[in-house]
């Protein structure tokens, strides 16, 4: 009988130093998806949190539909994401989307008519800009991009929402 108690009141301190959101739902399952990965934004405005519930604190809102950011870790279905900044906090999954975009990074880039530096260019993109990944062949170091009216090749080096070995169809 001692046991049980010693035992019931380990447990209680144990629960009682967690948050809420932690020990009164069943232990999350993952998504089974690989991590990390990228996906992005889904609305207009996006709350990030200190993490994974809505009781935590609003770190940063996103304002840029469509900004591609990485998932690092999962909890039930709140997304650790990273930023192109850096900067990381918890995302509901309802607000991410697994659409692929990507965001110009560095300096002014050139979107080349074909994936080569010698290929014509078609437009000179601002850091910041964000547009639609297409497709990112295996085994080229380039990947094809839409940014507004432009339909384009990008060096992988150039923007940011993509592994540098990663294949996209």
């Amino acid at each position: 009988m001692r046991k049980i108690k010693k035992s019931f009141l380990v447990a209680s301190i144990f629960l009682l130093g967690l948050p809420f959101e932690a020990w009164s739902q069943a232990p999350p399952a993952g998504t089974g998806l690989p991590l990390p990965r990228f996906v992005s934004i889904r609305s207009e405005e996006v709350n990030m949190r200190t993490g994974p519930g809505v009781r935590y604190p609003v770190d940063w809102v996103y304002h840029r539909k469509s900004m591609p950011v990485e998932v690092v870790n999962e909890f039930g279905t709140w997304r650790k994401v990273r930023d192109v900044r850096g900067g990381q906090g918890w995302i509901h999954q309802s607000m991410l989307s697994s659409r692929r975009t990507m965001v110009v990074t560095g300096q002014i880039r050139t979107i080349r008519k074909r994936a080569d530096v010698k290929s014509p260019p078609l437009a000179r993109v601002e850091p910041g800009a964000m547009g639609k990944l297409l497709q990112c062949p295996d085994g080229l170091g380039w990947c094809e991009v839409k940014i507004g009216d432009f339909k384009g090749w990008f060096r992988r080096v150039e923007f940011w929402g993509v592994y540098p070995k990663e294949t996209l169809k």
